[in-house]
């Protein structure tokens, strides 16, 4: 069986929590629950690292602003992580090239991270906090729960990941202009606070 469908999973799921991703992946190889998952992750020093780096991601990524700064340093990290998780899976199976794999878990998790970046972002323009917390456990719960599907149903687990994918991006075509707005107003409350600062300033 190809391991292009848990390729594709764990890529738009690294897109959304790559650390979540490893130490899954890590326990579900390291308990046997999976054939499909190479030793490297099963390493208990990855297994910690990502357990650690998992609690930062939970409790940063549930306030906010903060979260929109913890997505922006992940920008890079999340789709090099679902390059390498899917290279490492076609390694272990070898049933596609590893460089192919790569660029399929890279990509899709460069694009499940814009998704979620972009979507963070408008739901920060939102007065109250508890859309964040909302919508990151329901991201928490998603990426578990449909990697889990994965171990048993890959197929199947990969079509409900890439109908979330498109989902997920025609929202964001329709969040831009939320985002866009949001971020004028910044800009233009900083200006102000800029020139309120010069006007207060005495005269040399």
């Amino acid at each position: 069986m190809s391991v292009l469908p848990l390729v594709f999973t764990s890529g738009w799921a690294s897109g959304i929590n790559a650390y979540a991703v490893v130490l899954l992946l890590g326990i579900f190889g390291a308990t046997g629950l999976s054939d499909e998952v190479p030793e490297s992750l099963q390493r208990p020093e990855i297994l910690i690292a990502a357990g650690v780096l998992f609690l930062c991601e939970a409790v940063a990524d549930k306030i906010p602003y903060v979260d929109s700064v913890w997505d922006s340093v992940h920008t890079v990290i999340r789709p090099v992580a679902g390059a390498w998780v899917g290279a490492l899976l076609a390694g272990q199976s070898g049933s596609l090239s590893d460089l192919a794999a790569g660029a399929i878990g890279g990509s899709t998790a460069l694009a499940s991270h814009t998704v979620k970046a972009g979507t963070r972002m408008a739901i920060n323009t939102s007065p109250e906090p508890f859309s964040n917390l909302i919508m990151s456990t329901a991201e928490d719960l998603g990426v578990a729960g449909i990697l889990t599907f994965a171990m048993f149903h890959p197929e199947a687990a990969a079509i409900i990941a890439g109908v979330l994918l498109l989902a997920g991006l025609l929202a964001l075509f329709f969040l831009i202009s939320r985002i866009r707005r949001f971020l004028r107003r910044r800009a233009q409350r900083r200006e102000e606070r800029r020139l309120a600062e010069r006007v207060g300033q005495p005269p040399d």
